[in-house]
């Protein structure tokens, strides 16, 4: 269950469940990329401080549950996980992307998003987590 923090002046419970396709929805998120891309990912939360509570891939999408602070705005958040995350995977498996992917991009321009709250938070966790065991 998220917690509950206080800022400056303020108390929050931030969560979000964010969803965003491969381009073309071609299935590329396996093996060794959704390894790298998961702490790819975990890596940009820490750098911007924002927790990932929930990840999991499904070939050609990507689910994830964050918790934020109010000052996080998220056109920013999602402009760092996807410019960074397609830089670094291009960068390390650029051949083995580039053979189903043309034009150099990784990710659709589009993504979902909604927030979370304690009543739903279960539901969501549950559905990220079982990505894979369709």
């Amino acid at each position: 269950m998220v917690g509950v923090y206080k800022g400056r002046g303020y108390i929050y419970s931030i969560q979000y469940h964010i969803v965003w396709c491969v381009k073309y929805r071609h299935r590329v998120i396996e093996g060794n990329i959704d390894d790298r891309l998961k702490e790819i990912i975990h890596k940009i939360a820490n750098d911007n401080d924002f927790t990932i509570e929930e990840i999991e891939t499904d070939k050609d999408h990507i689910h994830l549950l964050i918790a934020c602070s109010p000052q996080h705005f998220i056109p920013n958040m999602m402009k760092a996980l996807k410019g960074v995350s397609a830089r670094m995977l291009m960068k390390e498996y650029g051949n083995e992307l580039k053979q189903k992917l043309w034009g150099g991009h990784l990710w659709n321009p589009s993504y979902f998003i909604a927030t979370v709250s304690e009543n739903t938070e279960e539901q969501i966790r549950n559905y990220i987590q079982s990505q894979k065991q369709k």
